[in-house]
């Protein structure tokens, strides 16, 4: 976990040097888990090195779209998000949650421990650190506690990165959570390339960050460098290929619960749930229990489940929400509003994959636009 940013001095450092941060990290028993390409996508997986960066790869991505093409230099980071977050390794898919077996007239429960175990997660953009920081919220932050986040959380050192690349379907400005990073960090990185100079800014945000910094080749920044690193971040903030209006949203679809944008947008929706499979922030799960034929072993499964499935509202006697337009309805005024009143913040980084990976391209920002827009008409529809 971080503590209060530490005040040691960035430095630069080269591909060797990135090099040297993953071995450095490794040294100190921590798995690497780093962004690489398998299946045509930039996913994030356990890697050795350098070598399994999507060295020279961009992403293109629009609603219901996505693909990789390759870029004109060897940027390490020159893409947007793929898929997965890193939700992946802290909110897992599916958790064993405990087992039973049965010997004659004796029962014996056995509960899944809490894994702690020491990763760094490398490139770590600022619209996913907040989302981390959202699921710290949600997770550990109140009274109840999940013991199966905690320990993967505090487990987990965090090398962020400043984006230098927005995806066609990026939005975090509009929801304050990038493109630079502030907090929440042990390294910081930007990416610099000018002509054949390729480098990193690197900075520390926690005292084991400071301490893996001092180990790693390099030499101190000049204020040039760090100029040009806050060249890259402000680009990148100038890029953005979606925008939230500019209004208070979570006032705009609470007056709007009748509006027939719903309708419109349930029309296309396939309720599949890959918005909030790909969400960063997303924590909705279900359980299952599992038995032998025999009746001598059970379990109970955690995995993770949306509230646009039928079931997931399901009460004795139905669901509580039967049609798409209240499901996704549920979705979106959740995400964008009512987290407000429950968490504080909204639900929403901007990071953009719930329009990349939805089959039928449905963009929540557009659906927000919509009903906004409506109102500056005064089509009279809006009103619950």
């Amino acid at each position: 976990m971080q503590d209060a940013p530490s005040p040691s001095t960035p430095r630069v450092i080269d591909v060797g040097g990135l090099q040297a941060l993953i071995e450095a990290l490794r040294r100190r028993g921590r798995k690497i888990i780093g962004p690489t390409i398998a299946g045509g996508a930039i996913i994030y997986d356990e890697i050795d090195g350098v070598r399994d960066l999507p060295k020279g790869f961009a992403d293109e991505q629009q609603p219901g779209r996505y693909a990789l093409r390759r870029r004109d230099d060897d940027a390490l980071f020159g893409f947007a998000v793929g898929p997965q977050s890193w939700k992946k390794f802290l909110h897992v898919p599916a958790l064993r949650l405990w087992r039973a077996s049965r010997q004659e007239d004796e029962v014996t429960v056995e509960a899944t421990a809490p894994v702690n175990e020491p990763v760094a997660f490398i490139g770590v953009r600022a619209c996913e650190l907040a989302a981390i920081a959202i699921q710290d919220r949600v997770l550990m932050g109140g009274e109840y506690v999940d013991p199966h986040y905690q320990a993967r959380r505090e487990g987990a050192f965090l090398v962020a990165l400043n984006c230098s690349e927005a995806g066609g379907t990026c939005f975090c400005v509009s929801m304050d959570a990038g493109p630079k990073v502030s907090r929440g960090f042990d390294l910081a990185l930007t990416e610099l390339i000018s002509g054949e100079a390729h480098a990193f800014l690197i900075e520390a945000g926690s005292s084991e960050g400071a301490e893996v910094l001092v180990e790693l080749p390099g030499r101190p920044a000049t204020q040039a460098d760090i100029d040009a690193a806050g060249a890259v971040v402000a680009r990148t903030a100038a890029n953005m290929g979606r925008e939230m209006p500019k209004q208070d949203v979570p006032a705009l679809l609470m007056r709007n619960l009748q509006h027939p944008r719903w309708d419109e947008v349930a029309q296309r929706c396939l309720s599949c749930a890959n918005c909030t499979m790909v969400c960063p922030t997303c924590f909705c799960t279900t359980v299952e229990e599992h038995g032998d034929l025999a009746g001598v072993e059970s379990a109970r499964d955690r995995r993770w489940d949306s509230c646009f499935t039928m079931d997931y509202s399901y009460i004795h006697g139905g669901s509580v929400r039967p049609g798409v337009p209240s499901r996704y309805r549920q979705w979106m005024t959740h995400k964008l509003a009512t987290w407000h009143e429950q968490f504080g913040t909204s639900g929403c980084v901007g990071c953009g994959r719930c329009i990349t990976w939805c089959p039928v391209g449905i963009d929540i920002t557009e659906e927000t636009q919509a009903i906004s827009a409506s109102e500056q008409v005064g089509d009279g529809h809006g009103k619950s």
